[in-house]
């Protein structure tokens, strides 16, 4: 097993959106078995994730189509990328090179933020305005445990 950094869960990855945050949530557990998978667990812990990120795309292309998403080519060709390489790399596992699929798990931990920061928050915006009239309020502790407004950038109390 591999040195890694472990990855967890954080109120940083939360976009107010319900349940597009526990879909989220479940893809941070599933690659974080990955990187915690030992070499004879790791192409199950792989099958759990490509399992994983295929509802989990549907599922967002599912909303995209279905509203409208002014975004969803490009959003749905990342996520047809991704799924791409988690089947060339699930052939490489089973032909017994694991460290491939160390890797892809360490670069999925690694693209994980910037996609749910720029694309997801996109999405996730557009479905609680068409649900609720306006965008999500997302509340973050921060190191100090403290609560962030982030709509409006300042500690609550």
């Amino acid at each position: 097993m591999s040195t890694h950094v472990p990855f967890v869960w954080s109120d940083a990855f939360a976009l107010g959106y319900r349940k597009m945050d526990e879909t989220h949530r479940e893809f941070v557990e599933t690659v974080n078995a990955m990187l915690n998978a030992s070499d004879a667990d790791f192409a199950s812990a792989l099958d759990a994730f490509a399992d994983h990120a295929k509802r989990h795309f549907d599922e967002e292309a599912l909303w995209m189509n279905s509203t409208d998403f002014p975004a969803a080519g490009c959003h749905i060709d990342e996520h047809n990328a991704v799924l791409h390489s988690v089947e060339e790399v699930q052939a490489a596992v089973a032909q017994g090179n694991v460290e491939i699929g160390r890797r892809l798990a360490a670069e999925l931990q690694r693209w994980f933020p910037g996609h749910a920061d720029y694309l997801d928050s996109a999405l996730a915006q557009w479905m609680v305005k068409r649900a609720a009239g306006g965008v999500p309020v997302v509340f973050r502790r921060n190191a100090t445990g403290a609560v962030v407004d982030e709509s409006k950038g300042r500690l609550q109390k």
